[in-house]
């Protein structure tokens, strides 16, 4: 059995418990073999084909917005969050939220941050300060928020349990774990023989072993990976939804995460990461796929009806980046009277676009009914 750290004896609520240290990255006898080898090449190729196939679209930008949300959503689903893609969509702009949005919302606020911080000239690079201020942002006013967000943590942790004695894990403790994150920074940015994918699925592991937030390690964990694959020049946009295979086969994910630790199952965790990477990529080219599909479908069923309007056009070319609309937002997006954009709507429901969902009589709200049954998949509870 592989070693993969220590333990420290940590006091904690009165009690001693025995508080996991990870060594260092990366373990010196990592095993590389020709199915491994296989697993990262098709892992690459996947990867490659994604940014070929989200190049042809008539547009990246829906793509990211639809995309993002839905990573969103899942990987708040992981931590026990009951809010699906169709619920922000519908509330995502509204003052007042469940708290159950609010933390889909501070999600995205944390990776549109994260991620325009790296894509930007004078922007953060990948550090320790990027990963606390997309912390902050995480944890602004929802569950959690008294437990310092933006900050590592100055006391013992653990997960599981209702105490420490109890824990499944003990990750270590404050003054141990502030050398383990130094050391995992200056990981970030070395260069050694071990390929960048395989890289970025063992930061994954020791960031969640040294587990430096009071809470959100998990989100923030995840969002790591984006960030770690966008570093190394792996991915352009921020389009891959690991959450949802990780939420797929949750249990999996945290007994290998668990075996690194307790067994030193290195490569286990690597090919699990590896499947994850190349069916997910998969899985976005043939959503992305899907959703060119039926919009081009739909267009040509606009530009084919005898009674369509410029306004019908432009409310549908629209849609992809506000798929779940009512009259004033329309009215608002498109600069346009409101005789105008009813009339734009009512060719859409006559088509079979859109659809009316909310029941009401005034203030009714339509949905893009085709693109979100494709796009929300794998978000339901």
């Amino acid at each position: 059995m592989r070693i993969t750290g220590k333990y420290a004896i940590s006091t904690t609520l009165g009690e001693p418990v025995k508080a996991y240290v990870p060594n260092i990255l990366p373990p010196h006898d990592l095993q590389i073999d020709a199915a491994r080898a296989t697993k990262l090449s098709d892992a690459l190729q996947a990867l490659q084909k994604l940014t070929i196939a989200t190049s042809l679209v008539a547009s990246q930008e829906w793509l990211i917005y639809g995309f993002v949300r839905k990573e969103a959503v899942v990987t708040s689903q992981i931590e026990g969050t009951q809010a699906t893609l169709i619920d922000l969509l519908n509330h995502e702009d509204e003052k007042e939220q469940t708290a159950d949005l609010e933390e889909v919302c501070n999600y995205l606020a944390a990776i549109n941050y994260a991620w325009g911080e790296m894509t930007k000239a004078k922007g953060l690079p990948l550090s320790l300060r990027l990963i606390k201020e997309s912390h902050k942002r995480l944890m602004k006013g929802v569950r959690g928020q008294d437990k310092t967000p933006g900050e590592f943590r100055n006391s013992q942790n653990w997960i599981g349990g209702v105490r420490p004695s109890d824990a499944t894990f003990v990750p270590p403790p404050p003054q141990e774990m502030r050398a383990c994150l130094e050391e995992l920074e200056k990981y970030f940015h070395e260069e050694d023989d071990i390929h960048p994918l395989i890289r970025t699925a063992m930061i994954h592991v020791q960031f969640e072993t040294i587990h430096p937030f009071l809470d959100g390690n998990g989100r923030i964990g995840r969002l790591l990976i984006v960030l770690l694959l966008q570093k190394y020049d792996l991915l352009k946009s921020p389009l891959l939804y690991l959450s949802l295979y990780f939420k797929k086969h949750r249990g999996e994910y945290y007994t290998l995460l668990n075996r690194v630790r307790t067994h030193g199952e290195w490569e286990a965790w690597i090919d699990f990461f590896l499947d994850a990477i190349k069916t997910v990529a998969e899985d976005v080219i043939e959503t992305s796929t899907r959703l060119y599909q039926v919009t081009l479908r739909h267009r040509e069923l606009i530009l084919k009806h005898p009674k369509t309007t410029v306004a019908a056009l432009r409310l549908f070319e629209a849609l992809p980046n506000k798929p779940i609309i009512d009259l004033a937002d329309a009215v608002k997006r498109l600069e346009l009277t409101k005789p105008t954009v009813s009339k734009a709507i009512k060719i859409l429901i006559d088509l079979g676009i859109l659809i009316e969902t909310s029941g009401k009589m005034r203030d009714r709200s339509y949905r893009y009914h085709d693109y979100l049954e494709i796009l929300a998949e794998g978000t339901e509870l």
